[in-house]
């Protein structure tokens, strides 16, 4: 079977640079060890070798497709996907003992989702939104409502989804239009469409639970009027008989990738017989769906990250097969052709993409970690946590999706022609990847949120708080003479952020706000590569620790010196790019946010 997945960099991540084995010393987790945790994730290692590798390409060629009444016709290996994987804990793992879960860190349970996703990206989708939307019953829905719809979701019966998008609204969602009328006892009737939902109506599951956002009659325009409300496709009765609920699938989209994925079109109350279930108090749905959209972002960037791996993977085992060409200083035209993994682009190219997807996993990771002490640690834990996973979240989604294309691209070239071709895996990586730049808000929409409210939050506070952190890293790498070098680089391009920030608060002051964000996703870009650089540098300082003690318990010294050289690698030819950034951010000439009577394309 084909290497998609690294489980010695994954435990790496949990073991030694993250330090999982803290966590099961709060009460929350307390009910874990490390041994447990990695026999968790090792099943779900053969989990994916089984039930989802071998159905890969097959479920991308035959697609999910829409079948009228009937729905979304699915690949048949779908429902065993779903089943099998509800059966080990896959949906539930991380909600709480009491929720029917098995309370596990967010960093094992998207561990064993990173496994899945690389393994075969089509599919896990399902799991991850069914577990994100019973999170979000959980949390805020009432025990009637959790008893009725959870335990179904989690036995992967039924199926969760989050239906915001609207035809006339995109992303804007104070601009919804699907109304909710009262018809008594928390229940509304429901008139609307939603489109591009996820896992929407498809045959591998009997019932759907959608998570809808609606605007109940007379409620205050924009986003400060939408409520959350569940809407089932069939309502369960009290001896198990389902009711159809007036939810029609009009359609599903298809796709440049993600084929295995349904994303339907969904039309509320067209027999005007759709009833909604409100979840919590009225107006104050999309805060409660900010919870879903937000574990989904980190999510994403993850799965970003993930499907790159798999592609690198692909790409090095081509690169250390094919024989082509020679080396410049071979001059000798009968000598038999080298392997390309000896050509000098070729190298570039594979440890950029290693670059990119160890060092975005790593910041995937660091998120996860701080989701984990935010909800299981003491009270100044707890906010120094929620304060930089509010930060990092738009980073690790934007970064990460953006950079995963970048290298799925690179894995394409690898293969030469042939990359193009059906015949190799790399095209749909590269067609699946897409997606995860727009999923759960564009770049765009990240990079706004970034420097338009995470700079400036709370005073700065979270800013602060991530260049403590970095500034951490610096002093404990320069322990090292072998990355003295290297911490000092970090530390200059620390201080171009606030060189930076500081130009742009001049438009602030000015109230000049459409200046001011107006080169956003360029300072999201520098922001990343400046944060993914910490991370770089965070695993070399363990990686430079075991290489001095010669403590090889965990890894073998060839992936110490890879970490090593992967960091260097990422220093010299990728953050470079953060200075670039910069200068492009306080040149003086302001070339975009034309008005509207500039017409100059």
């Amino acid at each position: 079977m084909a290497r998609y997945v690294s489980l010695e960099h994954i435990k790496f991540l949990l073991q030694e640079v993250h330090a999982v084995h803290d966590l099961f010393q709060l009460d929350k987790f307390s009910h874990l060890n490390w041994e447990q945790a990695w026999m968790i994730i090792e099943s779900a290692k053969q989990l994916a070798d089984r039930d989802m590798h071998p159905f890969f390409r097959e479920m991308d060629v035959h697609n999910v497709h829409y079948e009228g009444k009937g729905g979304v016709k699915t690949h048949p290996q779908l429902k065993t996907i779903i089943q099998n994987g509800a059966a080990q804990g896959w949906i539930s793992g991380s909600a709480k003992l009491i929720h029917g879960g098995l309370q596990l860190p967010m960093m094992i349970f998207n561990s064993g989702h990173h496994i899945f996703s690389s393994a075969n990206n089509g599919a896990i989708g399902y799991m991850s939104l069914t577990a994100g939307a019973a999170a979000l019953i959980n949390s805020f829905g009432n025990e009637e409502q959790h008893n009725l719809f959870v335990p179904n979701m989690y036995d992967g019966k039924w199926q969760g989804t989050m239906a915001l998008t609207e035809p006339q609204a995109g992303s804007s969602l104070s601009d919804i239009t699907t109304t909710a009328t009262p018809i008594g006892d928390g229940y509304y009737k429901i008139k609307g469409q939603k489109i591009f939902i996820s896992g929407g109506q498809h045959e591998a599951c009997e019932n759907f639970v959608h998570l809808t956002l609606a605007r109940i009659e007379g409620a205050p325009a924009g986003t400060k009027g939408i409520s959350l409300f569940i809407i089932p496709k069939f309502w369960p009765g009290k001896n198990g008989e389902l009711t159809y609920n007036d939810v029609f699938c009009a359609g599903d989209f298809q796709k440049l990738g993600q084929r295995a994925y349904a994303t339907t079109h969904l039309v509320f109350g067209d027999q005007d017989n759709c009833k909604g279930w409100l979840v919590g108090e009225p107006h104050k749905g999309l805060a409660y769906m900010f919870q879903m959209m937000n574990e989904a972002r980190i999510s994403v960037g993850m799965g970003a990250v993930t499907i790159a791996q798999a592609a690198y993977y692909a790409a090095l085992e081509y690169a250390q097969e094919r024989p082509q060409g020679r080396l410049p200083s071979e001059k000798d035209p009968l000598k038999p052709p080298t392997l390309i993994i000896h050509h000098a682009d070729v190298q570039r190219m594979l440890l950029t993409q290693k670059a990119i997807v160890e060092g975005g996993l790593a910041l995937s990771m660091e998120c996860n970690r701080q989701f984990d002490l935010a909800h299981g640690a003491n009270d100044n834990e707890k906010q120094e946590a929620w304060l930089l996973l509010e930060i990092l979240t738009p980073i690790v989604k934007a970064w990460c999706s953006e950079q995963a294309n970048r290298s799925a691209a690179l894995a394409i070239q690898v293969f030469g022609g042939y990359g193009y071709t059906m015949d190799f895996p790399v095209q749909q990586f590269y067609r699946d990847l897409k997606i995860y730049t727009l999923y759960e808000g564009t770049t765009g929409i990240q990079s706004l949120d970034l420097l338009g409210r995470k700079m400036s939050m709370e005073k700065g506070k979270a800013l602060a708080l991530l260049v403590t952190k970095i500034n951490e890293s610096i002093k404990q790498a320069r322990s090292h003479e072998e990355l003295r070098d290297h911490a000092n680089l970090l530390e200059e391009e620390g201080k171009r952020i606030t060189q930076v920030l500081n130009h742009l608060r001049t438009f602030i002051e000015e109230g000049d706000v459409d200046r001011y964000l107006s080169d956003a996703t360029v300072f999201m870009e520098m922001m990343g590569n400046i944060v993914v650089a910490w991370q770089w540098l965070k695993q070399s300082v363990h990686a430079q620790a075991q290489l001095k003690a010669k403590h090889f318990e965990h890894q073998q010294r060839e992936f110490y010196e890879g970490i090593i050289h992967t960091m260097k690698f990422y220093f010299r030819y990728e953050l470079t790019h953060a200075e670039a950034c910069a200068k492009t951010i306080m040149h003086p000439d302001y070339l975009i946010n034309l008005k509207q009577n500039e017409v100059l394309f």
